[in-house]
């Protein structure tokens, strides 16, 4: 059982399938299971915070799945079998469980998020929180061998609920309130302004109903709102292209001053402005870092290693800005940016091109509904000026050309065999003369010239045999060119399928 608990993991939180529904797939999160990683959790916190389990208080949330109910139970059941008091929040955000450990109203010492973000219906997971913020790789790692020498007794006990999203909404609600103050329109600021949201049958409907219609917003034309865990209109993922399109026909057809879109569990977020600009991937991080360089000049953004030279002459020529341009996983950025606000280094944001992004001033949270709080504070004070949003990022080079290619690897130790071609890639980058800026992950090619300009990024999956090109022309041609350069730094490669070039 312990083995099969521990396949469960998925970098620093727990996935698996939870129902049928995908030919092949077999379930292997039940409530059983999570009932034993429940009891698991409560006895790691309780060693971590050298207390005994029946000090504990901890918090349990979900998002609209349909097996989170069940899981929900599970998880419960076993949390309060180690001793611990357990509180139900309910439908939750991720973000939102976070907050329950530092609300006063709560003050949790810990607690679990039930979620399985943007995946299919059939899927779920858990992700873990105590102080610190989300557990570590090495964390879920310890819980769930331990789970699997539990076996943990269903117990019967009073299990309190709150209504923990409305505490949250307050929280949101009250931060715009405070930073349009100025504006004199009293307890509506948002009057005026048009703003339509796209929860995907998600857990964001919230942001709606409790925080943009008490303010004063017209939400007109909002859609999707009901939580529903069969997500029967489009996945609720800002990088979904079928999601993407579904928030700029909405804003398109209301006329809409922005629109928002969340992800299942509200950690991420994306927009689209009135003229149906889709604002992700490096336009999202530049319009946050341009709302946040004015307080932070001269900070350092952190991006994952897939951002483009377009963001980084933004970010530094046009905002003034450092960009260090990381690695891939969420877990990975805002642990960096922690480490260097440690050392004394500003670093007000750190942001995937996924959505996840985390503030320095909101407790290095990725939270997607605080970033839209950013957007819309931000909307009603251009208004104000009588500018639109899309000011902040008028300088922001518009992206001409890219595509991404993903090659992989057959055999056994695919992870050596990468490192290897990683190797070979950047000896002959470097025998090429090509420039090779600075790259946390993977090898990093930048094209200036007159025949070719762009970049290209090659590395190596973390967890699956398969290792993603990226490649941006700068000019319209040049993609064609760059995949041409590409093909002869990846020749030869037996064990690489590159047909994906062709």
């Amino acid at each position: 059982m312990s083995n099969e608990i521990l396949k469960l993991q998925n970098g620093s939180d727990v996935r698996g399938v939870a129902a049928e529904g995908v030919e092949g797939e077999h379930i292997n999160l039940t409530p059983e299971i999570a009932r034993k990683i429940g009891c698991a959790y409560v006895s790691w916190l309780a060693k971590k915070l050298d207390v005994d389990a029946i000090a504990l208080r901890i918090g349990v949330g979900r998002d609209s799945r349909i097996t989170g109910p069940a899981l929900a139970d599970g998880l419960i059941e076993g949390m309060v079998s180690a001793g611990a008091k357990v509180i139900d929040c309910g439908m939750a955000t991720t973000p939102a469980m976070f907050m329950s450990i530092v609300f006063p109203e709560t003050n949790f010492n810990g607690s679990a998020m039930i979620t399985a973000s943007h995946l299919p219906f059939n899927r779920n997971g858990i992700k873990f929180f105590d102080e610190d913020g989300g557990l570590e790789h090495d964390d879920i790692t310890e819980i769930l061998n331990l789970a699997g020498l539990l076996n943990p007794v269903k117990t019967e006990a009073y299990i309190e609920q709150i209504d923990l999203i409305s505490i949250y909404a307050d929280y949101l609600r009250e931060k715009i309130a405070q930073a349009l103050k100025s504006l004199g329109k009293g307890d509506k600021p948002l009057s005026g302004l048009h703003i339509v949201v796209d929860s995907g049958n998600g857990a964001s409907g919230f942001f709606v109903d409790k925080i943009l219609k008490p303010l004063g917003a017209d939400t007109t034309g909002s859609q999707f709102l009901e939580p529903d865990g069969m997500f029967p209109n489009h996945i609720p993922n800002p990088e979904n292209k079928a999601a993407m399109e579904a928030i700029r026909s909405a804003v398109l057809k209301n006329k809409a001053d922005l629109g928002l879109i969340f992800d299942t569990d509200v950690d991420r977020m994306s927009a689209v402005l009135s003229d149906g600009s889709e604002i992700n991937r490096d336009s999202i991080i530049a319009m946050i870092a341009a709302i946040l360089a004015p307080e932070y000049p001269g900070s350092t953004i952190i991006t994952d290693s897939v951002t483009s030279d377009r963001l980084t002459y933004f970010l530094q020529d046009v905002l003034g800005l450092k960009h260090l341009c990381y690695m891939r996983g969420y877990k990975n950025v805002i642990n960096k940016q922690k480490e260097l606000n440690a050392s004394g280094t500003v670093a007000p944001l750190a942001m995937e091109t996924s959505g996840h992004g985390a503030l320095k001033d909101n407790y290095f949270l990725d939270d997607g509904a605080f970033l839209a709080v950013k957007l819309v504070i931000a909307l009603a004070q251009a208004s104000v000026q009588g500018k639109k949003l899309d000011s902040l990022i008028e300088k922001l080079p518009p992206l001409v050309e890219e595509g991404e290619y993903r090659f992989k690897i057959s055999g056994d130790d695919f992870k050596e065999y990468g490192k290897g071609v990683l190797e070979e890639f950047k000896k002959r980058a470097a025998a090429a003369g090509y420039e090779m800026p600075q790259s946390y992950e993977g090898v990093r090619l930048s094209f200036k010239g007159e025949d070719v300009q762009g970049w290209m990024l090659l590395r190596l999956s973390l967890h699956d045999p398969v290792m993603p090109l990226n490649i941006e022309g700068g000019r319209k041609g040049d993609l064609a060119k760059l995949v041409e350069i590409a093909k002869k730094l990846t020749d030869g490669f037996d064990r690489l399928d590159r047909s994906c070039l062709k």
